[in-house]
Order: structure tokens, then sequence, then C-alpha cells
């Protein structure tokens, strides 16, 4: 999701320096050696974590280089700076550590929470993260999914190396110091730092309510503890019971130790309670000390993170972590095969490939699970930090076919914080948080459902869906529902009462009014084909008819998507009642209505030539959720050519690049990366819930997918080149594909989905 729109956008337009760092880029890995490489050995974690660089109005991608197995529940990542919403732990134009962090944050626009971090240091002992950062060159650093070093300039002009392996819900930290007569490891165990937040009034509250604790077991070698913040604590409800706690082992024996609250640093106390504080261990060096520490995560408790642990991480074999974790990368990875490209497009597309498998993020631990939706643990599989609003597009629907295995626990996860908290989240961090709009499990759900996934409560499921497209949330008539509003319940769809009552949502009532009306009648839609599939013929009808809602915020006076009051009058400014964007970022919105959509526009020339304006006038964003099915809809107009022409351009280096300004825009937890990767497959889900896909265009003469059950998918296109970017014909398993679509289950049995690549548009 990005927060700053710019619809005069130039396309095409970025600063020399980034054309020149994407060609060296690009020279670099046509020159690297030509031993054989696995897929993993092509991922640059970096991509995506610059935050400046980009054309005016373009954001950073919001990623960072973590270590940990695919879907882990903690990231572990060098921090270069004290996140919190809208900063990540690590961000490639600092140039100075703070610490090695075990983070909970999902992406740029949400917060961290129940996090911990581990500094080392030589001299004097500095425990502020202002004063103990040690700066450092990124040509002294490594970044893998498994494996993370980087040299820290010390003192005297000594260098700590710092390393990095991650598991699932622990990790080790391997650190190299020089001769010196003061070495310190700082460990950091809460950080509610005023300076950081936007919400001064609630900050107040939390620094009253919260507060940490270590405690240093010098007998054990060991230091415990727990961390309650949640940074975005004030965008949901309250749980008393959140910690996130941690264990924190050393390889060397504690001989001086200590802990620190603020500025005050207390020598030889074990025990600490604060809200800035933490704790340390100092010894001597000799020489190239090296020194391992493991650290153990848990939201169940310290004794369930000492049972991670001997799970994870049974002993001090550092190499063996890295191992096991690239093992694990390797084997996801490999899932999608490309072949007959450049070093440079595998690093881009198996880049991508590693940040869809990121999130949502595993929660449970070995069977339990603590669920932030009723402050208790149960027994059970569970998921956590699914960004719906993006993801539901994309995202979801490639992990149906690239992580099959996890599509029912995934689902079943939705429906356990629908029992725990008595709806179904938006975006869950790790609780409710009314951030965006609409609820979006409804798609992923019943596009599970529509594909064949039953590894659910089906009834229980419809229950959710019906809850979330039948019933408004508290006080749905007294509030505004403006995004990112302090918590006072849960939001749902804020404004359905006269949504349902006026057919749309006024923008004198609520706010977002316009994108919401879109995007509710999307849910409405998914969750009548559920009702459809369960008999639930009365259901179906009326939803049915509700998904063609968004006609009526049609101004047909002025060809676009606008707001209108309770009153039935069109608002006086037509650019409010968005979501992230504006009239042209919405009005081809209905995904769920294609042809309804060209219906009410006048056609399909009249619908393709206001489409080509979106275009060519600079009004698409790339990086923009809302228009990422926008190129597609050309293939519904006649105009197939030119949504094939368009993806060459938007899946080019326009958008993404090998180099750490490598995404337009936030990726927000692997929906553009999805988009990227269906877009270059040659197919994409344009609406969830309908079992089909959109032809378009491969941008790789080769690809393989390895589906469910040992089927497998090949993709080809033949004579596919810089000029030949346009499908002459296009077949699977032989046979001809005329309507430019191909259903899931034609995909699910695998096949041969052949292309025959031109440099002539077909506009036959």
């Amino acid at each position: 999701m990005i927060l700053n729109i710019c619809p005069k956008l130039k396309r095409n337009i970025y600063p020399l320096l980034l054309l020149s760092l994407v060609t060296n880029a690009t020279n670099a890995q046509q020159k690297a050696n030509k031993v054989k490489k696995d897929e993993v050995d092509y991922v640059n974690p970096l991509i995506g974590t610059a935050s400046t660089g980009f054309a005016k109005g373009l954001d950073g991608g919001g990623t960072m280089p973590c270590v940990n197995v695919p879907f882990a529940m903690t990231n572990f990542v060098a921090q270069t700076g004290e996140n919190k919403m809208s900063k990540m732990s690590y961000t490639y134009e600092d140039n100075s550590v703070i610490g090695l962090m075990a983070s909970h944050q999902p992406t740029v626009w949400m917060g961290d929470y129940g996090y911990v971090s581990v500094m080392p240091q030589i001299g004097n002992l500095r425990v502020l993260p202002e004063e103990r950062k040690l700066m450092f060159d990124h040509k002294d650093e490594v970044a893998k999914p498994y494996y993370y070093s980087v040299k820290l300039k010390a003192a005297n002009n000594a260098n700590i190396k710092a390393e990095i392996a991650g598991a699932n819900t622990c990790g080790m930290f391997r650190f190299t110091f020089p001769k010196a007569d003061q070495a310190h490891l700082i460990i950091q165990g809460i950080n509610l730092n005023p300076a950081l937040t936007d919400w001064a009034n609630d900050f107040k509250v939390r620094m009253k309510e919260l507060r940490g604790y270590v405690h240093i077991d010098t007998v054990n070698n060991e230091i415990t503890g727990y961390n309650p913040d949640r940074q975005s604590a004030q965008l949901g409800p309250p749980l008393k019971n959140f910690k996130g706690y941690f264990i924190i082992k050393f390889d060397k024996p504690i001989r001086s130790y200590g802990t620190w609250d603020n500025q005050t640093i207390k020598k030889k106390s074990k025990e600490q309670f604060g809200t800035r504080m933490g704790a340390y261990v100092s010894f001597k060096t000799t020489g190239s000390t090296v020194v391992k520490v493991t650290v153990a995560t848990s939201f169940i408790s310290i004794d369930q993170a000492r049972h991670n642990l001997k799970r994870e991480i049974p002993d001090w074999d550092f190499e063996k972590v890295v191992k096991n974790t690239r093992d694990n990368w390797q084997q996801q990875l490999k899932k999608v095969q490309v072949a007959d490209i450049t070093d440079g497009q595998k690093t881009i597309f198996y880049t991508a490939m590693f940040h869809t498998l990121l999130f949502p993020r595993e929660f449970s631990e070995y069977g339990r699970y603590y669920s932030a939706f009723d402050d208790k643990i149960h027994n059970g599989v569970s998921y956590n930090d699914y960004s719906l609003w993006d993801t539901f597009r994309a995202l979801h629907p490639l992990l149906i076919l690239t992580q099959p295995e996890r599509v029912n626990d995934m689902v079943k996860s939705l429906l356990q914080m629908y029992q725990e908290g008595g709806w179904m989240p938006m975006w869950p961090n790790p609780t409710y948080t009314n951030i965006m709009i609409g609820t979006h499990a409804d798609a992923v759900i019943a596009d599970a459902y529509i594909k064949g996934f039953r590894g659910y409560n089906a009834a229980l499921a419809y229950e959710a869906l019906h809850k979330d497209a039948f019933t408004a949330p508290d006080g749905d008539i007294q509030k505004k529902w403006g995004d990112r509003d302090l918590w006072t319940s849960f939001e749902a769809r804020g404004g359905l009462t006269n949504y349902h009552k006026l057919g749309y949502v006024p923008v004198d009532k609520t706010k977002e009014s316009v994108s919401r009306t879109i995007e509710y009648g999307i849910d409405d839609y998914c969750v009548a084909q559920l009702a459809k599939a369960l008999g639930k013929t009365s259901d179906y009808n009326q939803l049915m008819g509700w998904s063609k809602n968004y006609k009526n915020v049609y101004n047909t006076s002025t060809g676009f998507m606008a707001p209108r009051n309770a009153d039935g009058s069109w608002s006086a400014q037509p650019d409010s009642g968005f979501t992230e964007g504006t009239k042209w970022t919405y009005t081809f919105g209905a995904m769920q209505d294609v042809p309804g959509m060209i219906a009410l526009m006048g056609g399909e020339k009249a619908f393709a030539d206001k489409l080509a304006h979106n275009f060519n006038d600079g009004h698409y964003r790339a990086d923009n959720e809302p228009g990422h099915h926008y190129i597609y809809l050309f293939n519904y107009c006649g105009m197939p050519w030119k949504a094939q022409e368009l993806i060459r351009q938007h899946t080019s280096w326009q958008n993404f690049r090998n180099a750490p300004i490598g995404i337009n825009g936030n990726d927000d937890c692997g929906q553009t990366s999805a988009w990227y990767i269906f877009s270059t497959l040659g197919f994409y889900p344009v609406t969830p819930a309908s079992g089909m896909y959109s032809i378009g265009a491969p941008q790789f003469p080769y690809i393989a997918l390895n589906l469910q059950n040992g089927n497998k998918l090949v993709i080809k296109a033949t004579g596919l080149s810089a000029q030949n970017k346009y499908v002459k014909l296009v077949t699977f398993n032989g046979v001809p594909i005329k309507d430019h679509m191909i259903s899931h289950e034609q995909i699910s049995h695998g096949g041969t989905l052949a292309f025959t690549m031109t440099n002539i548009p077909q506009k036959d």
C-alpha cells in the first residue's frame, strides 16, 4: 500500500543514478562465475530495502534482508535504525547498525511487536541506540535468505564481525571481536522511545501500562525476559496477556554483567523492569575471539521458547543452522524453474519468489499458539500478519499454486480468529487493526474453496463470510471509520448500513466511501460464490445484487466513479472518498464484474479508450494495489495486444530491478512480487473466487511450476525476444485458447501452456 498518490506521474523518468546502478548490477551478474547455481543462490534480499532514489511520488519496497526459514514466526535482521510504523528496522541508506534484531514487523506501514535485539561493542559501555551504533560499509555486507554478515567499525580502527543464522522462532548470532580490554553484548528488551511515536496521548498510556523485563542467569549463562510492546497497539484492542518472550544464551561464561534503564547503567544488577531498557554482559578478549549467541522467541512462555530452541538449534553449530535454512529455501524456490534468461533476470525473479514466501507468518509453536484475538493459548496451527487488502489480489492466489500444503491452515487460521474474536480480521498485527478497508478474508477463503481446498469447516467459513457481508459493525452509523483511527471497536465493513440501505456508502457519512462501495462489491461477489457452492440460493441472489453496487457511484456525467452524499447528490469534491488513490485509481476497480463495467462506460471501445488514457496519461501506478488487474482488462475489450505490450513495460527494469531500489512502491508482504511473478508466467487472477485466469504474455522462454499431487505446468514462449512481446497463438496441451482465459481446473492438472510470440500486435 502507498500513502502518497501522484496522479500525474510521468513514466520512464528515473534518476541517472538509478540507470547506472541497474546497468552495473546487470553487468556484475553477467560477469559472475559460471558455476551452476541453485535457485536460492540468485536471491538478493537487499532488493527493495532502499527508501530514496526513486522517481517523484514513488516509495521504496519496505522489505528487509531477514534471515529465517519461509513463513517464519520471527525474522532475524540487522537493525540500522529504531523502527516504528512507517520505518523498517533495516533501511539501505543507513550507514550504522544498532543491533541484531529478532523482529516481527511485517512491512513498513505496520508495527513491530515482541521484539528483542543484541548489539556487540568494545570500549566504554554505551547502551542507548543512538550511542551504541557502529558504522558499516555495504561492501562489507553479505545478505542471503539463510545468512547475513557485516563488519562493524568499532573503536581504534578495529572491526567486529557480526553474523546471523536464522530458523523459525530461533536464531543464532556470531560475533568475532578484536583484542579488547572491554567487550560487551548489549541486549535491548523493549524500546518505547517517545521520539518515535505519532500517537502522543496514547503513548503516555503505553508508557504507564507496559513494562518489559529482563533477568540475567549467571548459572545457566542466559538472559531471559519478555517484551509486551506492540507498536500498533493504539489501532486494536488491549491485550493484557500479550508478551514476546525470549531467551538469550551465550557460549562463553558470563563474567561481568548488569542492566540498564534509559541512561542509567546498573552494574551487577540481575533484574530489570522498564520501558526502554535491557541488560549487558562484558568480557575481555585476548585476540580474535568468537562469541556465539542464540536467541529463542515465543509468544506463549519462557518454557516454550526453551522448547523451541531445543527443536531448532539444539547445539552451537552455526554452519548447520545456515545449511538447514538454505536447504529449506531451496526446496521451496525450486518449485518454480526458469531457463534461457540472464542471471540478473533470475535474481529479480527468485527474489520476488523469496518475498512471496514470508507472509502470512506462521504463528504457532509446535502445536500451540497464542491468540491475539482472545488473549489465550490454544492448541493447533496458526498464521498471522495477513496484509489482506493487498494480498487477496495476487499473493494468496499464487500461494495456491506454489504452497498448496499451507492453504488450508491459512484459511483455518482466519476462521480461528473469527471464533476467538468475533470477526475475521482486515489486517492483523497481530490482533485487529482498522487499517485499510474491506473484509478481504472473504475473497481469500472463497477463492480457496472454489479452487478445491476443503481442509477446514466449510459451514464455519460461510458463517464468518456471511457475518462480514450482512452484519454492520458496532456503532456503524455514528462512526466515520477513518483509516488508522484509534481503536473503539472492530471496523469490519464500516458504512455497511448505508451500503445496504442506499446501494452505496455515502461520503458525508463514512470516509473512503467510493473505494468502500467498490471493494465491498468485490467481497459480496466472493461470498456469493461460496453461497452458491453450498446451495444457499437466496443468499447468492442477494449478494450478487449487492456486488453490482459499484454502479451506483459511477457518475455518467463525468465518466468516473465519484462520491455521493446520503441524499443522492454528487459531492462537490469529486476526488474525495478514495483509499490511497484518485478517481483514476478506482474507476476500473470492479474486478468482479468486468463486462458490467464495460457496459456501464459505453461499450468496449469507450471503455478501452478511457483505460488507455489511464496508462498513457500517467495515472496508472504499478505500485498501487487497486490497479494491479488493470492491464488485463484490455483482454475483455478486444485489445489483448495492448495488455501484452503493457505487461512487458511494467515487468521491466522500470518497476523491478536488481538493486536496493529494486521495487517501486511497497512490496506489501509479497503482493507486488506476486503480481510480477504472475505477469511473468503469462496469466493473472483478475477475479477472485471465479476459478479463472486472464491470459497475458510470458516474459521468459521457459518456466515450469511443480504443482500439487506431482503435476507440472510447463510454460513455453517460442520466439520470445525484445521485439517479440506480442502473442500470435496460445495453446494449452495443444488446444488453442481463443478467449484469453484459462481455468484453475485446467492448470491444476498440469500440462503445457504454449505461446507463439511475434513482433506484430494481433488486432483481429
